[in-house]
């Protein structure tokens, strides 16, 4: 039945507007759940489950009956999610391979493995040059010549901030009643620069390196070589080889690459590589008996995971494939239901808030600092204080390696035995002689970690370098707006760099801008509960959500950038309906203390609930491989009881339980998530991809997409 509607005008006669369809007005399509694809996959697979169960059973009664045996009746519950083994006794774990990316380390493993096989984000390729060949030194110095001494390397702000650092890590150890003697940085300054390194011949060193051995062909040397092979791969071997790191921060690192086709495959040929060689699946034919879980951060790229997908299923050829966030899988490891989840990596630090199996979503932070950046702050300090191995270098392999090692032996947070004392390190490089150094170190292993509560001596300068040069965000199909997650803890954190650290704020683009949405300046807020500070207080901040609708990328010229100048106010993060400044957000390294942002995390995710605010101050679960600093855990619930004194008992730092090793709990979760029984209902099948593509998502993940 087709209306047509009609209204008068003005000057008295009818006018037709347009025709409505009654029926498309009355229809039902996509309003009832067998209408849908996934929903109705789901109800068929549990229909055969149950189907399938009782023909068994029939023939277990029937059996029973010829051997004159009684017969005792299961009553299975196929809706239940049970670990382990279905009705049939199928072992699901030991087909589900369990994948986490990190910035430094790839971690994977079958889900009924106790840990994971851990491998380095690292690919090595053929290539005319080295990366220590085609890039600047790290740490960079600014100021690099004969002459210039060593304080003036890395800049006045680098001083100034280290000077300052120095000083009121003096003046707490004072109040603690530490001895401090007067002299203690000149010690350390006058030995490392007069003591020359001990010269000890490759034979006589018994911890010598196994470099990677290549033949002595070079057209039979491999095109590739993936992982802690890569790393032991000699500067000057024949043929030589290139070092890419995919991921950068938590991001597909765009900036050493110069197409995306080269950045993807790299990505995924360390994963396929992975697979075959440490799980033993060489073939792939076998890949399509497996399924895989695939973790990702809790504040994902879309685009990024529809590539994941799309490669798993077409060209992995896996069974069925589900995605898990980093946080809620690190609640599944744990056995935790509330808990707020402080995940510190190599090069990103996430902060979540967990309830009942879900993450809260306004409490979500990505910051982009992490254990590589203490690191590099570490051998600059050192540098700083005159260390006698001056042409320290982290992009040269045995330097890098070298770097970490030290990190791992001198850094801390405890300040009980600080003093001036005297170490050692051999200096072990390819086809040169071992040399042992004699140095000095005061307090450079306790301000290095340090850099977590003042991010401002990290250096921040390229961590946003060809930031969707290659890759364009996800947007929304509608109305054209970004559509990656964004919460209004994280809109917080990227308003505090803009105000507090300057140097974490790249220059804006000479690129025209599109506005998209007018902001409305921030109101102040009355009543701020329980000394949240005021930049942390952003109850009404109307962030806004992912949207439901497919999003695939469109051309990166076309993506538009809506604008805003109101990230300055006094009140930080209360946007009144108005879309954040693209511009911005992306010019901005998100950086902020880290118990700030673990404050601001549960201020977004309580609210004015002081329940929920108790429980989540006395979960906080340190986790990452950057956790295991000795004594992170008791300084930060330190620093978190002096920010908020009113808690003298309810705050609790913890490491997870079970004595459970905190860098690879994100996996453990994601193990025991596989194991749940194929009744889960976020697993996608080759079938609804290819009939829904990425849209699938939206009906499978565990959390609003």
């Amino acid at each position: 039945m087709v209306g047509r509607k009609i209204l008068d005008d003005k000057h008295g006669g009818k006018k037709h507007l347009y025709a409505l369809n009654v029926q498309y007005a009355r229809s039902e399509f996509l309003k009832r759940d067998d209408q849908v694809l996934a929903i109705r996959l789901q109800q068929e697979e549990r229909l055969n489950a149950r189907k399938k169960a009782a023909v068994d059973i029939d023939r277990a009664r029937a059996q029973a009956g010829q051997d004159g045996e009684p017969y005792a009746e299961p009553d299975p519950d196929l809706d239940e999610d049970v670990p382990m083994d279905d009705i049939a006794g199928d072992n699901f774990g030991s087909k589900t391979i369990v994948i986490h990316v990190g910035s430094q380390n790839l971690r994977l493993g079958l889900a009924t493995d106790a840990l994971p096989k851990t491998v380095p984000m690292v690919i090595a390729k053929k290539a005319q040059r080295s990366e220590a060949d085609d890039s600047e030194p790290r740490p960079k110095r600014i100021k690099l010549d004969d002459h210039a001494p060593s304080e003036e390397w890395f800049g006045d702000e680098f001083a100034k901030e280290y000077i300052a650092m120095a000083q009121d890590f003096k003046v707490s150890r004072r109040a603690n009643k530490r001895r401090v003697l007067p002299n203690s940085r000149e010690l350390v300054t006058k030995w490392n620069s007069t003591t020359p390194p001990e010269t000890i011949p490759e034979h006589s060193d018994p911890l010598r390196i196994d470099w990677t051995e290549l033949p002595a062909n070079e057209k039979a040397a491999p095109d590739y070589i993936v992982g802690a092979a890569a790393l032991r791969i000699p500067e000057r071997s024949r043929p030589r080889y290139h070092l890419y790191w995919p991921v950068r921060h938590g991001w597909l690192n765009e900036k050493d690459y110069a197409g995306r086709n080269m950045l993807e495959r790299d990505f995924f040929l360390i994963l396929e590589d992975s697979i075959k060689h440490e799980l033993g699946l060489t073939h792939r034919r076998e890949w399509s008996q497996y399924s895989c879980v695939f973790v990702i951060p809790d504040l994902y790229e879309k685009v990024m995971v529809g590539m994941v997908l799309q490669e798993f299923l077409r060209d992995f050829g896996f069974q069925r494939v589900c995605f898990i966030q980093e946080s809620l899988a690190a609640t599944f490891g744990a056995g935790f239901g509330i808990a707020c989840i402080v995940d510190i990596g190599a090069q990103k630090t996430s902060i979540s808030c967990v309830e009942d199996g879900m993450i809260m979503e306004e409490s979500r932070i990505n910051m982009k600092y992490g254990g590589y950046d203490v690191t590099e702050t570490f051998v600059k300090m050192m540098l700083f204080d005159r260390f006698h191995y001056a042409d320290f270098n982290l992009m040269r392999r045995h330097d890098f390696l070298l770097a970490e090692e030290l990190k791992g032996g001198f850094t801390t947070m405890s300040d009980e035995n600080i003093s001036v004392q005297m170490y050692d390190f051999h200096l072990r490089a390819h086809g040169q002689n071992t040399r042992k150094y004699t140095f000095k170190i005061y307090d450079e292993g306790v301000l290095a970690p340090m850099g977590y509560f003042r991010p401002a001596i990290f250096d921040h300068s390229d961590k946003l370098s060809g930031r969707h040069h290659l890759i364009p965000r996800s947007t929304d199909l509608y109305n054209g707006h970004p559509n990656d997650p964004l919460s209004k803890a994280q809109m917080a954190v990227i308003s505090y760099v803009n105000q507090a650290i300057p140097s974490a704020v790249t220059a804006p683009s000479a690129q025209p801008v599109r506005p998209l949405a007018t902001p409305v300046a921030p109101t102040p807020t009355k009543n701020r509960p329980l000394g949240i500070p005021s930049h942390l207080n952003g109850d009404n901040d109307p962030t806004p959500r992912s949207s439901p609708a497919a999003s695939p990328p469109p051309d990166d010229g076309g993506t538009p950038h809506p604008t805003g100048d109101d990230l300055n106010g006094d009140e930080i993060g209360e946007l009144k309906g108005a879309q954040p400044d693209t511009e911005i957000i992306d010019r901005t390294v998100p950086v902020m203390p880290l118990e700030q942002a673990i404050l601001t995390s549960i201020h977004h995710a309580s609210g004015m609930d002081e329940r929920k605010r108790r429980d989540l101050l006395g979960s906080i679960m340190l986790i990452g491989g950057a956790s295991k600093t000795p004594y992170l855990g008791q300084y930060l619930e330190m620093k978190l009881r002096a920010a908020l004194p009113q808690y003298p008992k309810e705050i609790l730092v913890a490491p997870p339980p079970r004595e459970l090793d905190p860098a690879v709990l994100v996996w453990k979760g994601g193990s025991v998530f596989g194991k749940l029984r194929m009744t889960n209902d976020s697993w996608i099948s080759p079938l609804e991809y290819d009939r829904l593509g990425s849209r699938i998502l939206h009906y499978k993940c565990i959390w609003h997409w």
